[in-house]
């Protein structure tokens, strides 16, 4: 790391972040858990919000893909993404479902101008839950052209993340 000029861990950890919040609503799979976190540090988000039966470090198969983010992210678990959701708006917060969806805005419109916003990513088969959906401000999703309409949740974080931060200044 030195190397290649790296922060450690806990600077990384404690210096100012992007105004975003990642909430992941019901996630499976340990190894896309993991994988978020990544994400999350590689684009500087505030939190990272774990929700309901979606898997928490330490475990060895989110470290595997995490590789060492579990350190350097700030990360919550709920035991409702509505929870997380309330937590979301009590921080100022606007929360917006990534979902395709009736009247959803597509990724590259959407107005990023500085607002706190928070997304809520969901289950790998279901999607984001109708309960949830309803508590959201509006849903946001990525174009695409392909036949299977889906993206796995990883590289959806990944993508909106990187839409989200890409315009605001670097902190």
């Amino acid at each position: 790391m030195d190397e290649l000029g790296r922060e450690a861990p806990e600077e990384v950890l404690g210096r100012e972040k992007h105004p975003v919040v990642v909430i992941l609503d019901e996630i499976r799979s340990m190894h896309n858990v993991g994988s978020v976190f990544r994400t999350c540090d590689s684009f500087g988000v505030a939190k990272l919000l774990l929700c309901g039966y979606t898997p928490a470090p330490p475990h060895r198969d989110i470290h595997k893909t995490a590789l060492g983010a579990t350190e350097s992210v700030a990360w919550s678990h709920y035991a409702s993404t509505l929870e997380a959701i309330a937590a979301a708006r009590a921080d100022g917060y606007r929360v917006l479902a990534v979902e395709q969806a009736h009247g959803s805005v597509s990724l590259e419109q959407l107005d990023a101008s500085g607002q706190k916003t928070a997304f809520v990513f969901g289950n790998e088969v279901a999607g984001v839950d109708a309960a949830v959906l309803a508590e959201c401000d509006g849903c946001v999703e990525i174009p695409q052209w392909g036949s299977k309409h889906s993206l796995n949740i990883s590289v959806t974080v990944g993508v909106v993340l990187w839409e989200m931060v890409r315009l605001m200044p670097h902190k």
